[in-house]
């Protein structure tokens, strides 16, 4: 099997941030690190290039393929921040509904800005998920 493209890097999140362009992703990234460093008590720790991660787990699909990736993160791309880990958790659909303005796909939730939604739905979200992520499913 091939080997998993998004893995730890042990890049700089800081140097990452502070490379981010545009002023909305820039901020909101910032505004993201705080949020999810203060709800998971993780340090944050690049997942490939781009995803700022919090913790870890192990996954194995029915296919046999396994490896490890984070537990919730994101990413400030350009068109949109992409947030991972925040959508499996049973109680995410009830969140999801009362977020704001949002769009989903392959697992990731996408927000323009985070003025967009609503942040303590957001915090709940990350709580949600980090904790169905490191409890329910396998831990690395």
């Amino acid at each position: 099997m091939t080997e998993n493209k998004t893995q730890l890097t042990g890049a700089s999140v800081d140097g990452f941030l502070a490379a981010v362009e545009h002023p909305v992703r820039h901020r909101d990234g910032l505004r993201l690190l705080e949020m999810m460093q203060d709800i998971t008590g993780q340090e944050p720790q690049m997942w490939g290039p781009t995803i700022v991660g919090f913790g870890q787990y192990h996954y194995t699909y029915a296919t046999g393929r396994e490896g490890d990736a984070a537990a919730v993160g994101f990413s400030p791309r350009k068109a949109s921040l992409s947030l991972y880990g925040l959508t499996s958790a049973p109680e995410a659909a009830a969140l999801l509904a009362r977020l704001g303005k949002y769009r989903t796909g392959a697992g990731c939730l996408y927000v323009n800005k985070l003025d967009d939604i609503n942040e303590a739905v957001l915090a709940e979200l990350i709580r949600t998920g980090y904790r169905h992520v490191t409890t329910v499913l396998h831990r690395a």
